[in-house]
């Protein structure tokens, strides 16, 4: 197989994402893509990263941003109230995911399907400066989409997640300061109901 043929095939697989819903809803009352909340997640790192102070490797952090979600092309998106209390379901999860992404190493050349590899392992340890970021993104664009929708959207359990989003940003003050922006607006949006 050439590169560029690897290449269309997880370009065709990544169209996946443009249907594979979230337990998100728009604004507008339409569910939201996993593609929609892959590039808003991306968007936040432009806008934040004049604020963050920290040598950070911008490239690989919008890079794990990209492909953080990948994996669920094929494993779909599960939400994360689904395996918040059920370890079973979380492992399920984990195999189904690592599966797929042996998968999409497996369309590409060995040298860049081992980067692609390596850079989503990194997001999942979330122990780099860069993944860390990417993960705390990830958790607050999924807050912020909430927030926008309609709250009888909300599931009773999804009220309760608001206030588990300060392990993922407690690392960083401009992480911290976004997130009770962010949980303030869930509060604000959840006493007007």
């Amino acid at each position: 197989m050439n590169a560029i043929t690897g290449i269309l095939n997880v370009l065709k697989l990544a169209e996946k994402l443009k249907f594979e819903m979230r337990h998100s809803w728009l604004s507008n009352g339409r569910q939201e893509s996993v593609a929609e909340h892959t590039w808003r997640v991306g968007l936040m790192a432009v806008l934040l990263e004049p604020y963050i102070e920290e040598r950070m490797d911008m490239a690989k952090l919008l890079k794990m941003i990209m492909i953080h979600d990948l994996v669920e092309a094929e494993a779909r998106d599960v939400p994360a109230f689904d395996t918040l209390y059920d370890e079973d379901r979380k492992e399920q999860k984990r195999l189904a995911e690592h599966a797929a992404m042996e998968n999409i190493e497996a369309m590409l050349e060995e040298a860049q399907g081992s980067d692609l590899r390596e850079l989503w392992m990194e997001f999942e340890a979330k122990e780099t400066f860069e993944a860390k970021v990417a993960n705390a993104l990830d958790k607050l664009e999924a807050q912020l989409q909430h927030n926008e929708a309609d709250v009888e959207t909300w599931l009773e359990v999804e009220k309760e997640m608001v206030y588990l989003l300060a392990p993922h940003t407690a690392f960083h003050p401009v992480l911290e300061e976004l997130r009770k922006a962010i949980v303030t607006d869930a509060e604000v949006k959840l006493r007007v109901r």
